[in-house]
């Protein structure tokens, strides 16, 4: 059976992330803005890119190649057409990583966001070991109450299969687990979301 990802079409997806009951998409971009300034890096890598939201972010100056990692084809595909403007030094790799994490090539960040959530830890640590990243910027959700994971929505329907591959997110779990391959962690932020939730920033930076 094939990943629930790649069935969900682009515009339920961010439709459903844009609600003013669910704000993701717009948290997500402002995040994302600082992820891409915050350190002195000419390569990055996006795990999980979806439909590329926080990609005009990007100064062309700074960056020399910028990979965009998804399962979805359909998903890099309209990142290609969305960001023609980076598209000499935007690569789009459509790598499951569940089983393929050895064709992932390196990077000197890696801005994964809301993606932790659907491969698990160590998926996460298989693919950062591959990668070999010195910098390692991560969002996963945290609930602050006990609201489903997904928030109620018009389209909460689309995401019905994601039980599938859906893991619950710990802040410490992850730490431990990043410390676990050499990550130690050095920045630490929290935005509130509606119903309950929450995006947790949490950065890493190699010791070995």
């Amino acid at each position: 059976m094939n990943n629930p990802w790649e069935e969900i079409k682009l515009d339920d997806y961010e439709n459903h992330m844009k609600l003013d009951s669910v704000r993701q998409l717009q948290g997500m971009n402002s995040i994302m803005k600082d992820q891409f300034e915050a350190y002195p890096v000419s390569t990055v890598m996006v795990l999980g890119v979806a439909g590329g939201n926080g990609l005009e972010h990007v100064r062309r100056d700074k960056y020399r190649i910028i990979y965009g990692v998804d399962i979805n084809e359909n998903y890099l595909r309209a990142v290609t057409e969305r960001y023609q403007k980076l598209l000499d030094v935007l690569e789009c790799l459509r790598i499951d990583l569940l089983k393929d994490p050895d064709k992932l090539p390196h990077a000197e960040l890696v801005i994964a966001n809301l993606l932790i959530e659907y491969i698990g830890y160590e998926a996460f640590q298989d693919a950062i070991r591959t990668i070999g990243p010195k910098y390692v910027s991560c969002v996963i959700q945290i609930n602050t109450d006990d609201a489903e994971w997904v928030s109620d929505s018009p389209y909460i329907h689309v995401f019905d299969r994601l039980d599938e591959v859906h893991h619950q997110m710990d802040e410490q779990r992850l730490k431990t687990s990043m410390e676990e391959i050499g990550y130690v962690l050095t920045l630490r932020t929290s935005e509130a979301l509606p119903n309950g939730k929450a995006l947790l920033r949490m950065d890493y930076e190699i010791t070995i």
